[in-house]
């Protein structure tokens, strides 16, 4: 047949992340990982993440994931992803959540996140289910949450 089908981005956990190295959310996908497997995971990570230079890529190999991660102000964005993603395709993923918390939250910072970890999650939750990238649109992704803020509101 010809030409190749690109396969979809198998997302298998997003990270988000301090300067100091403390998790602020943390979402897995797929394996059912222990307490204690998850946080092995993020704290090698993580340390190796905060570890590099502004001047080296945003990708990293670790054992069988490839992570790419992106750090806008105090915030650190990582993302897991199967081997043979492509990394720039997760970055645009991170650009455009960070573009949807920021046009939810009004400039987004970390105290947004630890005090509204449950919306935080609800906009995750909009854009990537069981792995998969399910929506992109930021208007599609926050009319749910604006719904539910509306309804909440009224009482």
């Amino acid at each position: 047949r010809g030409g190749t089908s690109a396969k979809p981005m198998k997302i298998r956990f997003i990270l988000m992340v301090n300067k100091q190295g403390q998790t602020r959310l943390a979402q897995y996908y797929g394996k059912n990982l222990t307490i204690q497997e998850k946080a092995a995971i993020e704290g090698e990570i993580i340390r190796k993440c905060l570890a590099r230079t502004e001047n080296q890529c945003s990708f990293i190999e670790y054992r069988d994931y490839k992570c790419v991660y992106r750090r806008y102000a105090s915030l650190f964005f990582i993302v897991g992803v199967d081997g043979q993603t492509n990394e720039l395709g997760v970055l645009e993923l991170i650009h455009n959540l960070v573009e949807t918390l920021d046009k939810y939250f009004e400039n987004v910072c970390e105290l947004d996140i630890m005090f509204n970890i449950e919306k935080a999650h609800f906009i995750l939750d909009e854009m990537i289910c069981n792995g998969n990238i399910i929506e992109t649109n930021k208007a599609n992704i926050l009319r749910p949450i604006k719904l539910m803020d509306k309804y909440q509101s009224k009482k």
